[in-house]
């Protein structure tokens, strides 16, 4: 079959051979050496399963169905296929039969003439049970076989089955058409109990005994051998019996299911995704802000421990998993990253390392809203990781924490495209249910979404409280980011995810949409005469960074308010502020005009701000005013400090200069630091930033490769059509091969691809070959095994008659010959 499809692909043009390889982009990683390498590899087991992955479930069962109706010699016919695609109460139309061919032909899962189709190798090893029927009775049991041979004692037996095996028999016929039974289900009973048999509950207590028994005993199911616990198999006759209602191959639905959701409108879905971004931002800047006050450390197996989630968690206001998904994201985006303790320090839980913001965070915090969204959304599309884990137990039955290995999934992007996609392909703002989901990815690719519905949840969620989504639906910008990405991933200009989008400087189609929809950044505020400060949108960066020093935070929002204190106007000052610069400031601010009472706190906090100059010689009070000074030094709150008048504008202290600086300022004084020079000391708190690094490049399915364009692949073609002339020229010059012990005399040498497939298909039938192969002294020698398997770049086979296993690395072989 191999050599069959060697000569198929041979003939093709160059543009067909293209074709092929652009479907199938495995098959040129690394380029085959020539045409008989590439059918090889395009029937190899990984490539097979590749291959089928991308398909729909339409197209399988279409696949199932070539694979049913294959003749004695391997073969098929579009007339066969479409007979039993077609058998069905609600047969699908013949064009979508002949299209679902024709993706498998373009593929050469399927390749050869319309009449004389073959099915490609490998497929039965992906796929052994085609539309989930067992094989047939013929192959299992010749009972069984002369059982199913009868259709009219086959009816008679499956009508007399007891309703409990009955319903084993619809539960396999369903497929998988094989499962397991516990030890001792299928031993007959001891002796003189033949007639004394459990009652079937279901059987209205009639004494059928175990159902399992009673159909392997009426050769209705097959019993297999191996195993612990018992085996049993469901023949292929039987199923397609079974199935007579819904069809041989199932119920066949030749389009994806339709979402029943209600439609929203689109501008409803971009508000509510567009409010969601601006919490996100929102969030992840306190969550940062947070960590630069109090880093979280790292345990000493990686990652941060639930007592700082939960922390940070209390802090926001959000639940953990939230939490935890900002987390990851703002990790993943570069944002935050680990800073080595110096020296022997250690954090509590023995880590030396901590969690806090880089460098990036600085720039992320500076650029507009709607960029500082894409950066995360980005982050959280590519990132290799399962947020969703978080909190979950691991195989150890231990917690799995935030950034921990555990958390670690390299089909996780694969898994949120995938999701993101079905909501793409449906009609703006359509928002299905998760369970419609679920069901849209089972019809588009069935075998990377079964076995993945929690996962695909956990994308729905995390997309939503991401604001991707809003209110079920795709947003706007949400559509355009994902269809930047993909075509990205087309073109593979940037496999590794290394150049930034934004390199030019312009802003992306996602950021002009997103702008589109966030309130414009203001730049000016309205001062209450509380004292409150109210913004009346989002601010723009500089004025973010001016209400951070001069005021308190509390409330966010649409409008977010804060407070002028004495506190936020003495750090002001202490930042270094003047009080002509505070009134400015409020004046350039203000769309109000600034409260009397404002003024006022401004001018006395001044006043007394700087009133007292502190230093270190263990700690000096100084000040022109030495009534001041007899007044500090005679306050009673003041004696643990222990004054004593060094002069009469000078007072020191034992005590260090940070506890006096408390000290006063609890007592209601306005000391200021100085240094040696007797300068004033500004009081603006460093921030210490963990080493800068960059965030997760974009990174696609593992098991993806991207599709090279047309002239590469041209390019591809020639260079495997060169290496096939060569192979050719190779096998009509006679060679041998010599030294083997035990070989009959000289052994021919075949073209290297040749020798694969022949080893491939002693694999197969597990038959003997000479195999000529090169040791490590360069000499060559041949030996007669029993191949076992190939994989990993290695044969492994068995010798008879040492009864021993064998490793040939796969590039040493130069020869194989079937044994005659």
């Amino acid at each position: 079959m191999t050599t069959s499809l060697a000569d198929h692909l041979r003939a093709l043009p160059d543009e067909s051979l293209a074709a092929l390889l652009q479907l199938r982009p495995d098959l040129v990683v690394p380029v085959p050496a020539d045409v008989s390498a590439l059918a090889l590899r395009a029937q190899s087991r990984v490539s097979v399963a590749r291959a089928l992955d991308g398909l729909d479930q339409f197209t399988l069962q279409i696949l199932d169905a070539a694979r049913l109706t294959r003749g004695p010699e391997g073969a098929t016919s579009t007339d066969q296929i479409l007979a039993m695609a077609t058998a069905g109460p609600q047969p699908p139309a013949p064009t979508a039969v002949r299209a679902a061919v024709d993706r498998l032909r373009a593929r050469f899962l399927l390749y050869g003439p319309e009449h004389d189709l073959c099915v490609a190798g490998g497929i039965d090893e992906v796929s052994p049970y085609p539309a989930g029927l067992g094989r047939p009775a013929a192959e299992l049991d010749p009972r069984v076989a002369a059982l199913c041979a009868d259709p009219a004692k086959l009816r008679r037996t499956l009508l007399s089955a007891p309703p409990s095996a009955r319903a084993v028999l619809d539960r396999l016929a369903a497929g998988p058409p094989v499962g397991t039974v516990a030890p001792g289900a299928l031993e007959a009973p001891a002796t003189g109990a033949e007639d004394v048999l459990p009652p079937d509950l279901v059987n209205g207590g009639a004494p059928t005994g175990s159902p399992i028994r009673w159909l392997v005993e009426h050769r209705l199911l097959v019993r297999m051998s191996g195993g612990r616990n018992g085996t049993v198999e469901l023949p292929r006759e039987v199923g397609l019996v079974l199935r007579r209602d819904a069809g041989p191959l199932g119920p066949l639905r030749t389009s994806p299911p339709a979402a029943s959701g209600p439609p929203r409108e689109v501008k409803s879905v971009d508000s509510a995704g567009a409010g969601q971004t601006m919490e996100v931002v929102r969030h992840t800047e306190a969550l940062l802000e947070a960590l630069i006050v109090e880093p979280a450390p790292v345990l000493r197996s990686g990652g941060v421990g639930v007592r700082d989630l939960r922390r940070l968690a209390r802090g926001l206001g959000l639940d953990e998993t939230t939490t935890a998904l900002l987390f990851e994201v703002a990790y993943a985006a570069g944002l935050t990253g680990e800073l080595e303790l110096s020296g022997a320090a250690t954090t509590r839980y023995g880590g030396d390392q901590q969690i806090l913001p880089t460098g990036g965070y600085e720039v992320w915090r500076a650029a507009s809203l709607a960029q500082r969204w894409e950066q995360l959304a980005r982050a959280w599309m590519s990132m290799p990781r399962q947020a969703g884990l978080i909190g979950q137990r691991d195989d150890r039955d231990r917690p799995i924490s935030v950034l921990s290995a555990e958390a670690e999934r390299a089909g996780a992007p694969a898994a949120r495209r995938a999701v993101l996609a079905v909501l793409a392909d449906l009609p703006a703002g359509t928002a299905p249910t998760p369970d419609e989901v679920l069901e849209l990815l089972d019809w588009r690719a069935p075998r990377r979404a079964r076995g993945r519905e929690a996962a695909h949840r956990e994308v729905l969620a995390e997309a939503a409280a991401l604001g991707v989504t809003g209110l079920g639906a795709l947003t706007t910008y949400g559509r355009l980011l994902l269809a930047e990405l993909t075509d990205a991933d087309e073109r593979g200009d940037d496999p590794l995810g290394l150049r930034s989008d934004a390199e030019s400087g312009d802003p992306s189609t996602t950021v002009r949409a997103l702008d589109g929809l966030l309130p414009a950044p203001v730049d000016h505020v309205l001062v209450q005469a509380d004292l409150t400060v109210v913004v009346p949108g989002p601010p723009d960066p500089a004025l973010a960074a001016e209400l951070d020093v001069v005021a308190e935070h509390e409330s966010a929002g649409g409008a977010s308010v804060h407070r002028v204190t004495t506190g936020s106007i003495r750090r002001a000052l202490d930042a270094g502020y003047t009080a002509e610069d505070l009134h400015a400031l409020f004046r350039r601010r203000s769309r109000t005009p600034v409260p009397q009472g404002l003024t006022y706190l401004v001018d006395d906090v001044a006043r007394k701000h700087g009133g007292l100059r502190v230093g270190s010689a263990g700690g000096y009070v100084r000040s022109d005013d030495e009534a001041l000074l007899s007044e500090v030094q005679a306050d009673r709150r003041l004696e643990p400090l222990a004054f004593r008048r060094l002069a009469p504008t000078v007072l020191v202290t034992p005590y260090q200069v940070n506890r006096m600086l408390t000290a006063l300022r609890d007592a209601g004084y306005a000391p200021v630091p100085e240094d040696a020079s007797g300068a004033t000391v500004l009081a603006r708190p460093k921030t210490r930033r963990a080493p800068a690094r960059t965030g997760v490049g974009r990174t696609v399915d593992p098991l993806a490769t991207p599709k090279l364009p047309m002239p590469r692949l041209l390019g591809v073609v020639e260079q495997i059509r060169r290496g096939d002339a060569a192979a050719r020229a190779a096998r009509r010059a006679p060679a041998v091969v010599r030294g083997g012990a035990g070989t009959g005399g000289p052994a021919p040498v075949p073209g290297h691809g040749d020798a694969l497939a022949v080893l491939q298909q002693a694999v197969r039938d597990k038959a003997l070959v000479w195999v000529g192969y090169v040791d490590a002294h360069g000499a060559t020698a041949s030996r007669l095994v029993r191949p076992v398997s190939i994989g990993a770049g290695y044969l492994r086979a068995e010798d008879d008659r040492t009864e021993m296993l064998h490793t040939f690395a796969l590039h040493r072989i130069t020869a194989a010959v079937l044994e005659e």
